[in-house]
């Protein structure tokens, strides 16, 4: 079976609107996912993005406002109408029970749905472990032996390999999906995703200058 690899946070806004699309395109297609946690702040400041402290008002207020709203209503997904109270705390635990899921053959698209949502519709905290193991032990098979693994020496050396692979190829932010070598930033473009799983696309030949030409 192919296999597309899915780069994103547990508490990525887009990541959340475009899982079920993204899950249903899988099924369709035939491909496994391949889920790679990371820290993301790195991530998106080693291409340079900015932190989020950083952006301008006019872009928080479009990026994490205006098109979250417009996205939820359009793929049909249930959203807080506030950025998640906890929404700065660290990702450590939350993407540690996604790869410890993964290495463990649990359910990992339903445990990694029920964060995601959890936290961008029920507000909940996912460096808390009460909460994770409460949002995630409907599709768990094995709840507490996720969090047992979660913050373990290897998960989280995982965990860190993710952030630093992502880093290293360039990744933009979350969620991005990697199809045969080919990556696609952004649940957008789906519709992309769908269409190099059933039919690669050429390869790139567009060139720019050296930025600093």
């Amino acid at each position: 079976m192919p296999t597309i690899d899915y780069i994103y946070s547990a508490h990525s806004a887009y990541a959340y609107l475009g899982a079920q699309a993204f899950y249903d395109i899988c099924a369709a297609q035939g491909y496994l996912i391949r889920h790679v946690p990371i820290t993301l702040s790195p991530v998106v400041e080693a291409v340079g993005g900015q932190p989020f402290a950083a952006r301008t008002q006019a872009h928080v207020d479009y990026f994490f406002g205006r098109e979250i709203e417009r996205w939820a209503e359009y793929r049909n997904v249930e959203i807080l109408k506030h950025r998640p109270t906890f929404h700065d705390n660290a990702l450590d635990l939350s993407n540690g029970v996604i790869i410890a899921a993964q290495e463990q053959g649990q359910n990992v698209d339903a445990i990694s749905l029920a964060l995601l949502q959890a936290h961008w519709r029920d507000d909940i905290d996912l460096a808390n472990p009460e909460h994770v193991i409460r949002a995630i032990t409907p599709v768990a098979k094995d709840a507490k032996a996720l969090l047992d693994a979660a913050m373990s020496d290897d998960v989280q050396a995982i965990h860190a390999a993710n952030t630093q692979a992502a880093i290293k190829s360039n990744v933009f932010g979350s969620p991005t999906y990697v199809v045969s070598g080919d990556m696609f930033y952004g649940q957008d473009h789906l519709d992309l995703v769908a269409r190099a799983m059933a039919r690669p696309f050429a390869p790139a030949a567009f060139t720019n200058p050296s930025v600093a030409d």
